[in-house]
């Protein structure tokens, strides 16, 4: 019997991953020192000592079928971490603009969600045309493969220097606005560490209730940061008109806890979004076992360790500023725990920096797109990342520095 054909498939044109190509850059060459692994953002800070126990003392909810809407208790904790984190505890609560028994749902790692928020945001066309969904260049890849999935075009809007990192939606052309059903937007951002005001996401959010948008935004490292608190979508949209109309967003604790392997995170927002959204994930997504729930209700309810968390970041940050001082346009990142360094050919550093370092980075150009997909842009196959590296700042103070003085030095 024969194999059967082959057939064409939408997501064939899906951006690779970005660690693969790494990996095929350097294969078969030797590190010229022990290595250190700098280009993954997985947090190898210790996560709360809590953790351990609150899952053994709940150990017994692994025999039972997890509700997808989380237990009153992770509804609570979370809301009551949006109320502090965002100074908004007057808005939630039953009848008010964010009520947490309908409008906070948790989410099994918050790449799922972000994935499968675009399978319901997406009809099969938008005034007469195919959609569009516009996520920013360099983007987390996850929003190109849910465009892809959900039947709609992926559009990459260049998030450069020249507009502080932070994409420009609303200077786009009307007819892509007209049939655009979803915009992406990660603040701080991932990797340059930008921060949206709260003014580009009031804009944003005009733009999305005049046309009908649901504007997502990912803000996983909204409690790592450099020296303020940076500003919330949920902020942005009680203050404009007190609704969450056309707004969702997406929170995690894989950064701000160190919790990268607990799969745990939310997402909230528009009320009758957040309904459809809710009846989708029943069918046909992944729950969170309740006792990991009772730990993320637990690390979402004590602030002390992600505060413990973010100093160890901006301490980092500091030796970065002291080894590489004002080369490669060295920035503090407002946010996050990236470097985006400009050493003019992201991908000759890399291979560079494992052949006589061992030290491994991104390079830039793995996590943006040649082609934005907007017709008419004058800048539409130039590559934003191309002049740049991604260093994560993930390891002990100790890697970190050697990391930092070794790049320094080969540079």
């Amino acid at each position: 019997m024969s194999a059967p054909r082959q057939i064409h498939n939408r997501l064939d044109v899906l951006p690779e991953s970005p660690f693969p190509r790494l990996n095929a850059l350097i294969e078969g060459i030797e590190p010229g020192k022990s290595p250190l692994i700098m280009s993954l953002g997985e947090p190898q800070h210790p996560f709360p000592d809590f953790i351990t126990r609150v899952i053994a003392e709940n150990a017994q909810g692994f025999g039972k079928y997890p509700p997808i809407t989380g237990t009153p208790e992770f509804r609570a904790a979370v809301a009551g971490w949006l109320g502090r984190r965002y100074g908004i505890d007057e808005a939630i609560g039953a009848g008010k603009p964010l009520d947490p028994e309908h409008q906070i749902l948790p989410v099994n790692g918050t790449r799922e969600a972000l994935f499968n928020v675009a399978i319901v945001a997406t009809p099969s066309e938008k005034s007469g045309r195919r959609p569009a969904i516009l996520m920013p260049n360099p983007f987390y890849q996850c929003y190109a493969a849910a465009a892809l999935a959900a039947g709609a075009d992926p559009i990459y809007v260049a998030a450069t220097r020249d507009n502080g990192f932070m994409p420009d939606f609303t200077g786009l052309p009307d007819d892509l606005i007209a049939r655009t059903a979803m915009i992406y937007v990660c603040s701080p951002a991932n990797p340059q560490g930008a921060v949206a005001s709260l003014d580009y996401l009031k804009d944003l959010l005009r733009l999305a209730r005049k046309h009908d948008i649901l504007l997502a935004v990912d803000e996983c490292y909204a409690d790592i940061y450099d020296r303020e608190a940076p500003a919330g979508a949920l902020q942005a949209a009680l203050e404009l008109d007190g609704t969450l109309d056309n707004l969702i967003i997406f929170h995690s604790l894989s950064k701000r806890s160190s919790l990268p392997g607990l799969r745990s995170g939310f997402c909230a927002g528009d009320r009758k979004f957040m309904a459809r959204f809710r009846s989708f994930r029943n069918i046909a997504a992944p729950q969170v076992p309740l006792p990991l729930m009772a730990a993320s209700a637990a690390a979402w309810t004590e602030d002390s360790h992600a505060a413990d968390n973010r100093a160890l970041y901006r301490r980092k940050i500091d030796m970065a500023e002291r080894i590489i001082g004002n080369r490669f346009g060295f920035y503090r990142p407002a946010g996050g725990f990236f470097l985006w360094l400009d050493v003019g050919d992201g991908e000759a550093a890399a291979a560079k920096l494992w052949k006589e370092g061992g030290v491994k980075v991104l390079p830039g150009a793995y996590l943006s797109r040649e082609d934005s997909g907007i017709e008419g842009d004058l800048h539409r196959h130039a590559n934003p990342g191309t002049a740049y590296i991604r260093v994560a700042l993930v390891e002990s103070e100790a890697k970190t520095e050697e990391a930092l003085k070794r790049m320094a030095e080969i540079l």
